[in-house]
Order: structure tokens, then sequence, then C-alpha cells
């Protein structure tokens, strides 16, 4: 499973949020996380194949293409998801198909929410499937104290909980449907 992690944003919140989600992955034994994160990548926005370009493609199309399942976390930019996640995703196809993803935001009142039915068109038309349940962190930034840990976390566990099984359930049946006739789409 790769966890994306949407921000690139000089002082994004990202971060807090995605290391709330790997204390999650950690304690499941039905997942495995490896980590994309958009600021660490320098993709140019040309989609022109340039040496620069497949540089930067080569550690994270790997972690993508090897992927059973993704959590993809956004915040909510302008009502919608950032300008580097869009990237990131619109450089890779069949990364992403036939797999399931699974959407995590933040943001302020709307807690992202709007990003991630965005990010549900974008992922249907690249033939992955987004699971139902997500996990929305409205007012994020009062969700959490200074070192990161929620404020009151029996929300969002619960939450993170059926989100999870649910992409477990998806990624294992998506994997076997697979293996027994290549996706054509």
């Amino acid at each position: 499973m790769t966890l994306v992690v949407g921000s690139n944003r000089h002082g994004r919140f990202g971060p807090v949020v995605a290391g709330w989600l790997l204390d999650h992955l950690q304690g499941r034994d039905d997942l495995v996380a490896e980590v994309v994160d958009v600021a660490d990548i320098d993709l140019p926005t040309s989609f022109e194949p340039t040496p620069e370009a497949t540089a930067a493609l080569s550690g994270v199309t790997p972690k993508l293409a090897d992927a059973d399942a993704f959590v993809v976390l956004t915040p909510e930019y302008n009502h919608s998801f950032p300008a580097g996640l869009k990237n990131l995703v619109d450089w890779h196809f069949g990364e992403w198909r036939a797999k399931p993803v699974a959407l995590v935001s933040y943001g302020g009142l709307a807690g992202g929410l709007r990003a991630v039915e965005h990010l549900r068109q974008v992922f249907a038309e690249l033939h992955a499937v987004t699971v139902r349940d997500t996990v929305s962190f409205h007012n994020a930034g009062a969700s959490f104290d200074d070192a990161g840990t929620l404020h009151d976390p029996s929300g969002p566990d619960a939450a993170a909980k059926a989100m999870l099984d649910q992409l477990v359930w998806w990624g294992l049946a998506l994997r076997e449907a697979r293996a027994k006739r290549p996706y054509a789409g």
C-alpha cells in the first residue's frame, strides 16, 4: 500500500495528518505502508519525458506500480486538491488502474471534502476504485495538539478503521481479479 502525501505547500499541515495515519497503518498486519510525498518530487508540469523528469519519476513510479492499494492524503486549496498532487497523478496512468484508493482530507470548515469529491472524479477516469468511507479533519489545526496528537481521536480513529478495512478488502479483491484476468479497461 502506498500513502501519497499530496501537499507541497510551505508550512503545510500534511505531515501531522500523515503521522497520525502512519500510526494507524503500523498497527495493522494487513497493510505495509510505502510513502510518496509530493514535496519530495520535482516533477515538471510539461509532461515532457526529459532526463530530469525521468530521474524524478524513477523514485516514485515503482512505488505506485508495486502498490495494490493507495491512501491519498490531501488538503483543500481553493475548493479542490493541490496542483502538486494533480501533477503526480497525471504523470501516471497504469499505476492507478484497477486498484483501490482511500482518501483522507483536511482543511477548514469543509475538512477537505470538496477536494475528495474532485479526486473521486479524477481517479474514476483513471479506472481506479475509490473506497466509500473517508477520513476528514475539519479545522484540522485545532484538532491536533503541538505534538501531533488528536484532542479527540474517537471519531477519526473509527473512520480510519472503517476506511482501511474497505481498502484491504478492495485491494485483495482487485489483486486477485488482475491476476486471473488482466484489466483491459
